[in-house]
This record gives C-alpha cells, sequence and structure tokens, in this order.
C-alpha cells in the first residue's frame, strides 16, 4: 500500500479461493462505512448485510441510513440480519463479496446471553465467516476512547464489542482503522500486541 493512496481496493475473488476478512474500524462519523463501501465498489456481486435494528421512529437514524443507501451501488443486494447474522452468512452463495455493517448491531442484539453463551456465538460467527468462501468486509464500531460508560450494560457491550474484534483481528487479512476520512492500514503499520 502507498500512503495516501485513496485508490486502494480489494479486488474481488477468484474461483475456488478461500473467505477473505477485512476488517474496517473507526469512530462515530470517522468515514469507515465509506472506506468500507470503496474497498467493495468494484465487485460484481456483493451483498450488504445491516445489523442494525431499523428504528422507524428515529428521524435522524432514518437519515443516517438514507445516506448509506445512497452511496450504494444499485447491483449490490442487503439482507438485514437482525439477530441472525451467522445464519445470513451460512446461506451465502459462495464466491461473492460481503459487507457487513456494522459489528455493534450484532453485539446489541445479543447482549442478554450470558458469558459463556456469548463465547460460543462467537466461536460460530468467527467459523462461519471462515468457511464461507466469500470477501468480507466487516465495519467495526471503535468504543471505549472516551467516557466510561455509567451503566452495566454499556460497559458490556463496550467490553464484548472490543473483545469480538481482537478475536477477529487474529483470523484477518487486513485491518483498517479510519480517523478523521483516513484509513490507515493497521497491518502494515502495526505490531500486534503480546
Amino acid at each position: 500500500m502507498v500512503v495516501g493512496d485513496s485508490t486502494f481496493h480489494l479486488e474481488p475473488a477468484v474461483a475456488g479461493q478461500t473467505s477473505r476478512l477485512i476488517l474496517v474500524s473507526g469512530p462515530a462519523r470517522s468515514g469507515k462505512s465509506r472506506w468500507a463501501e470503496h474497498l467493495l465498489h468494484h465487485h460484481p456481486v456483493v451483498t450488504y448485510i445491516a445489523t442494525a435494528a431499523t428504528r422507524p421512529d428515529d428521524r435522524d437514524w432514518q437519515i443516517r441510513l438514507e445516506a448509506h443507501r445512497k452511496r450504494r451501488p444499485d447491483h449490490w443486494s442487503v439482507a438485514e440480519s437482525g439477530d441472525e447474522l451467522v445464519n445470513v452468512i451460512d446461506n451465502l452463495a459462495p464466491g461473492q463479496s460481503v459487507l457487513i455493517d456494522a459489528l455493534g448491531g450484532f453485539v446489541a442484539h445479543h447482549l442478554e446471553l450470558t458469558a459463556s453463551e456469548w463465547y460460543q456465538l462467537c466461536e460460530r460467527l468467527i467459523a462461519t465467516i471462515r468457511s464461507s468462501h466469500c470477501t468480507f468486509v466487516l465495519v467495526i464500531e471503535e468504543t471505549g476512547w472516551g467516557v466510561v460508560p455509567p451503566t452495566r450494560i454499556g460497559g458490556l457491550f463496550r467490553d464484548r464489542l472490543g473483545s469480538l474484534a481482537q478475536a477477529l483481528d487474529r483470523v484477518a487479512d487486513g485491518a483498517w482503522l479510519v480517523l478523521q476520512g483516513r484509513a490507515l492500514d493497521l497491518h502494515g503499520l502495526g505490531h500486534e500486541v503480546p
């Protein structure tokens, strides 16, 4: 990768290729979704998986969703996973590209699980991605850089999201951190914490 090269994108998968996983993380309004979309813009078959609740009564949320819809190429298909992300991935046709936006919706849907149940679900998610023969770009919200959540459930969300992001990074082919509209190649620039 060349520093400052905004033309970088992933090449589409070739027949028989094993799955690929690219992570894109960043805080709110950083440009992480735009970067993830850019990585797959030239892919011929893309399924966009939305994980968040639709929240039809939240006007600001609807405006945000509409901005995402307008950016997506017309040939992309859309799937809403709700709490069934693993099943949606399991039913994808091999060889396509998949944009999952974002991991936080998946975590939020499963906050009621015990620690053991959550661990098992995370293992299933990772195994399903690795066995799918698709190219995945997975958007991950960054949390925990600011104020400590004042509620137990807020802390649980933050901790589960951070732990799952690290587990996914261990099997990822690449990872990007997007801040202030700039994408940084974490695998190329960073060092794994022992």
